[in-house]
């Protein structure tokens, strides 16, 4: 059982570090200067299918802010219910709050019974968002998706 899950977590992994590298241009990530905050609470299910839906707000360095929801989906062999609360993000390589809004590549591995924690790294072109939060809930598998901030 447990080279079978690392397996599947290689895989993932695999998978996620493929994403980040298609080719993409050069030109905004040389002048992107702006980091920005996103505070964030989320909840879900997941059963083969994977569905979250959360809000919070982002903070740019240069003093731009939203409102904003945010949207998980994907799939794959993964199962549970769970919420996360007071998550947070960082984004980089932006040139403003108007880059941050998308879909962002999603791949990871769940593993949480009652307490959850999740850490991950999504990417959008140049863009890189890292998340870390916790919550409550069970949590089990591997999945594939999108996570998508938008404007509120």
């Amino acid at each position: 059982m447990i080279k079978r899950t690392f397996g599947m977590a290689a895989l993932v992994l695999a998978c996620a570090c493929a994403m980040t590298a298609l080719p993409v241009s050069s030109a905004h990530a040389d002048t992107a200067t702006v980091k920005c905050h996103l505070r964030f609470n989320l909840a879900g299910w997941s059963l083969i299918y994977k569905h979250a839906e959360g809000n919070g707000t982002i903070r740019c360095d240069n003093g731009q802010g939203a409102n904003v929801k945010i949207t998980a989906v994907g799939g794959g062999i993964t199962a549970g219910k769970y919420h996360i609360t007071n998550g947070t993000g960082e984004i980089s390589t932006v040139n403003g709050i108007h880059d941050v809004f998308g879909h962002y590549a999603q791949a990871g591995v769940e593993a949480g019974v009652v307490k959850t924690s999740n850490a991950q790294v999504l990417t959008k072109g140049t863009t890189s968002l890292a998340l870390a939060g916790t919550g409550e809930g069970v949590d089990l598998g591997i999945s594939v998706g999108e996570f998508t901030i938008d404007p509120r």
